[in-house]
């Protein structure tokens, strides 16, 4: 006999926890969560910075390699996934921030003419991250303390990461002392998603309350392959696992959760997508939609490396007695470099028109932090990496499939700093973060800058092309939209176009991309899904303070 649920929710990750938690609460729901990795519950993934040990290689990241980028001089590189449950929030450096007001109000701007649509300004969205957030230090009509999100300040703050903070101050950027506040401008320390040393991931803040709820069903290492439509009605789930192919059913809704770029392939296995590539591929057209793949946004990110003069930072932290001290210190004392996530410090700055709307966030890293095929050109060392990140990026690229088969990985490219916008505003925000190294208290401490090793354009222009990544970010490739956009997949209600009880609330859905961090706003996104499903639509009674 096959299983029948209330609702299904493909994806365990930071949306999809979020989603089938309030299903279950406030709905009373008998939910089932497939999730294609493997359990949050490991020590390394629990402690701040475990992932630094596994993100070069780990059985909880799936590694998305591009097609090769023809602006980037022919290079591929990695977009790693997380597989597991919690997703990106279970692998992540764990920075708490939740993009600006004005990110919300243009998609509201954009979604206004959908029919029979809900609202997506920031005084709808705002409810929805203060009933989430346990913030420590902050309750106010921006931030609430009470929420299962445990949101930090960090356990552990690094001489390096004082000493940048300063040395960005040196060059008139104020100090932000909350970064989801009134403003993001300036530089300070962020917020995490951890308490005590523990991370708090989806996982653990949405799913662990219920693991004696008899209505929320989790199952780990499965992967779906399709979802079953039947009258352009979605009515199930097919999925496999070691044990083999199964099908499930459900009497209210199937949501998609499963990453933007896992989401888009699964919707064109199940039908649903560009025709003429879903032709291609021998794959009956169900729904031809033509936007699910495109509009791949991500944040692009390119690092700047300086050696110290001293023993300062997190080298060699995690290795021999430093990390035995380390260990002791925390298990002690709960306090030392482990209740740390590895970035403390960072900033949010507008090189052109410093009171304009930052274009530009970084992260300070206090050591030599780059990727495996670049530490062979640079070797490690005592050192300082301060990554700048384009946030607002107008490149779009595309997800594709691969094949028919399920198991084969969908092709991405994320076109990164392919519009010359996004590189001008990158090397304006290389400029200008290269200058802290010279300035106030690191211009003490640093030796020597390594990359990029001029701030003409045209070593910046060469540095960005051959450093550019990942900021581990991407999104909008089944995007909501007003009523009639072809590229729209979804309505502003999440719900997928032409196709009952189908949603999608990862951030493949979104219009445009946050200015920040995307974490928060994926567990957001996964909450209001939860609540559009059951005939709830939170709105802000605070007053706009931003």
């Amino acid at each position: 006999m096959t299983e029948t649920f209330d609702h299904i929710v493909i994806g365990g990750g930071s949306a999809g926890a979020a989603a089938a938690a309030r299903l279950v609460n406030q709905g009373k729901c008998r939910v089932l969560v497939l999730e294609a990795g493997h359990s949050h519950r490991h020590p390394l993934l629990d402690m701040p910075p475990g992932i630094f040990k596994m993100i070069n290689g780990s059985k909880f990241m799936t590694y998305h390699q591009t097609e090769p980028q023809d602006h980037l001089d022919g290079r591929v590189h990695d977009i790693p996934q997380a597989n597991v449950l919690g997703g990106g929030s279970s692998v992540n450096a764990q920075v708490y921030m939740r993009g600006r007001p004005s990110d919300y109000d243009a998609w509201n701007d954009l979604l206004r003419q959908t029919n029979d649509g809900v609202s997506w300004g920031w005084d709808d969205v705002l409810p929805y991250f203060r009933r989430m957030e346990g913030n420590n230090r902050l309750r106010n009509d921006l931030h609430g303390s009470d929420g299962p999100v445990q949101i930090s300040d960090p356990g552990h703050i690094d001489d390096i990461s004082r000493w940048f903070v300063q040395s960005v101050q040196e060059l008139g950027e104020p100090f932000n002392t909350d970064f989801n506040g009134e403003t993001q401008r300036g530089v300070g320390f962020y917020q995490f998603t951890n308490r005590a040393g523990k991370r708090s991931s989806s996982a653990y803040a949405f799913l662990t309350p219920l693991e004696t709820n008899p209505n929320l069903t989790i199952r780990l290492g499965a992967t779906v392959n399709k979802i079953i439509i039947e009258d352009y009605k979605a009515v199930g789930v097919q999925y496999r696992d070691t044990r083999g192919t199964h099908t499930v059913r459900c009497d209210g809704e199937v949501v998609l959760a499963a990453g933007a770029l896992v989401t888009p392939k699964i919707l064109m296995l199940s039908g649903i997508g560009p025709d003429a590539h879903l032709a291609e591929n021998d794959i009956p057209v169900v729904c031809p939609l033509p936007g699910v793949g495109q509009n791949l946004i991500d944040h692009p990110e390119v690092p700047i490396t300086a050696f110290a003069n001293g023993p300062y930072g997190y080298f060699k932290q995690g290795e021999g007695w430093r990390m035995l001290r380390n260990g002791i210190q925390f298990k002690l004392f709960g306090s030392g470099p482990v209740t740390s996530a590895g970035v403390e410090a960072g900033a949010f700055v507008n090189p052109t028109n410093p009171e304009e709307e930052p274009t530009i966030q970084a992260f300070c890293v206090p050591i030599v932090y780059l990727d495996r095929d670049a530490l062979e050109e640079v070797k490690d060392d005592f050192g300082i990496t301060v990554t700048t990140v384009v946030v607002k990026p107008k490149s779009r690229g595309y997800v594709r499939l691969r094949s028919a088969d399920p198991k084969a990985m969908p092709v991405v490219s994320p076109n990164l700093l392919k519009n010359e916008d996004d590189m001008q505003e990158m090397i304006r925000g290389q400029r200008f973060f290269r200058k802290a190294f010279t300035s106030g208290p690191l211009s003490k401490r640093v030796r020597e800058i390594v990359i990029p090793t001029a701030e003409d354009k045209e070593t910046l222009r060469a540095h960005c092309k051959r450093f550019v990544k990942t900021n581990y970010h991407p999104a909008g490739t089944a995007k909501m939209g007003k009523d009639g956009d072809r590229t729209a997949a979804l309505d502003s209600r999440m719900r997928v176009r032409g196709i009952e009880k189908l949603r999608v609330c990862d951030m493949s859905a979104v219009p445009d991309i946050n200015a920040g961090n995307t974490n928060a706003t994926a567990m957001m996104l996964g909450e209001r899904c939860a609540d559009l499903i059951l005939g709830i639509c939170e709105k802000s009674q605070v007053t706009r303070t931003t």
